[in-house]
């Protein structure tokens, strides 16, 4: 039985939220707000947490930032009443893995509840694990989630570590800017391809000499991107 927690800062909404994913066989915990979520985190394992984003004392963004900076990997969809684009890339950019906009049908959460952790449990056995890596000046430590370039720490975000983790799970293979959008974040909509060129661009900036002459994440120009290793 699959573990989830609901945060929330409106009592109806984690109340019914509870009350259904009880009722589709999920054990739920709730927290009133960020910092009390942040606790719980902290003492409890998830499998997954339905985080809400504007929320009072800290946001959900905050909340995400906070947990993916510790460590903290467990698959998080966004609750919003926000729609717009900027909003849906903000949270997935800084590690969220799926979002949905309120008001939203009780099928489709648990419909992406199901898939977000679906993909935590079959993809990870079949994928090859890789614990750290060199690519150009950048080394990354995919166990402590840190990473330096020429001996310097740099400050990366997790969902820039998954992608490189991606890459190099591909390597010498041509990834879809589509295929990083499902497979990395999740996200079944596909917000923008524009998130992932943003964020190949922040890492040829990490990784490359030269980022305007990239030698190792190149461009499959209509398509995607390649990491040659």
């Amino acid at each position: 039985m699959a573990k989830l927690l609901i945060v929330d800062d409106e009592p109806h909404m984690r109340l019914g939220l509870k009350d259904n994913l009880e009722f589709e066989s999920f054990e739920v915990e709730m927290a009133m707000d960020g910092a009390e979520a942040l606790v719980k985190i902290q003492q409890q394992q998830f499998d997954l947490i339905l985080l809400d984003v504007m929320m009072p004392k800290m946001s959900g963004l905050e909340v995400c930032k906070t947990m993916r900076k510790e460590g903290v990997k467990t698959p998080i969809i966004f609750l919003t009443a926000k729609s717009e684009e900027i909003d849906k890339v903000l949270g997935l950019e800084i590690g969220g893995d799926d979002y949905i906009t309120k008001p939203f049908s009780l099928r489709e959460l648990v419909a992406r509840v199901h898939a977000v952790l679906r993909r935590g449990t079959t993809d990870q056995p079949t994928t090859k694990q890789i614990s750290n890596a060199q690519i150009g000046q950048l080394s990354i430590d995919f166990v402590h989630y840190t990473a330096s370039a020429n001996g310097i720490e740099e400050k990366m975000t997790h969902k820039e570590f998954e992608i490189l983790r991606y890459l190099l799970q591909h390597s010498n293979e041509v990834v879809s800017r589509h295929q990083l959008l499902e497979d990395v974040w999740g996200y079944q909509s596909q917000p923008t391809t524009r998130t992932v060129d943003n964020f190949i661009l922040k890492l040829r900036q990490r990784i490359e000499a030269n980022p305007n002459d990239p030698q190792h994440i190149l461009t499959v120009h209509g398509i995607g991107y390649k990491l040659l290793t």
